[in-house]
């Protein structure tokens, strides 16, 4: 049986697309979410919510091994949003991580042109937590001065990843992280701090 999507869909997706936006306009921040969705495992409904507040079917979707190996979690977006699915990553408009320390490198996504820098993947990663602390020191457009954010669990990768994604600037992908009953957004424009 099919899992149920929002039960007030225009409301809760505009919710979460509020959160998404502030997000990702105030870099470090973190947003507070109620996803009150049970979507099949190992979809996490954070990760569900997103997906259903910002895809459609002219967003291609590309989910990494852990969710790809779930057939049940492709008929639930099919179903609820109309996206379809890719398995290359470099042609997806979201891509969706389960498990972020086996995320392909950023440059593997679609960077966007400089006639449409638009055009590059936004990244959805599932996290155990997200706090403001130690971990990450972030500058640049909508930081005053430097914010701290701690993800949990780092991939080990993604210090350099960030970094290099930002040197690319305005090409790069877009990240919106994800932990229970939180986000935060790293976008491209983001400088990663020692």
């Amino acid at each position: 049986m099919l899992r149920p999507g929002f039960t007030d869909p225009v409301h809760e997706a505009q919710g979460i697309f509020r959160a998404v936006l502030d997000a990702l306009a105030r870099p470090g921040t973190i947003q507070s979410i109620a996803a009150e969705l049970d979507p099949p495992a190992p979809l996490t409904p954070e990760l569900a919510a997103v997906a259903l507040a910002l895809t459609d079917g002219d967003t291609p979707v590309w989910f990494d091994p852990a969710l790809a190996a779930a057939p049940d979690v492709a008929a639930y977006l099919r179903f609820h949003t109309g996206a379809p699915l890719t398995d290359d990553p470099a042609r997806a408009a979201f891509a969706l991580v389960r498990e972020a320390g086996r995320c392909p490198p950023l440059a593997e996504f679609a960077q966007g042109t400089p006639a449409y820098p638009d055009t590059s993947t936004t990244l959805v990663l599932a996290f155990d937590a997200i706090e403001a602390g130690p971990g990450l020191r972030l500058a640049g457009p909508g930081i005053r001065g430097t914010a701290d954010l701690a993800i949990s669990p780092l991939p080990p990768s993604w210090p350099q990843d960030l970094r290099a994604n930002h040197d690319g600037f305005p090409l790069g992908v877009d990240l919106i992280l994800t932990a229970p009953g939180r986000l935060a957004g790293l976008p491209r424009s983001t400088v990663l701090g020692a």
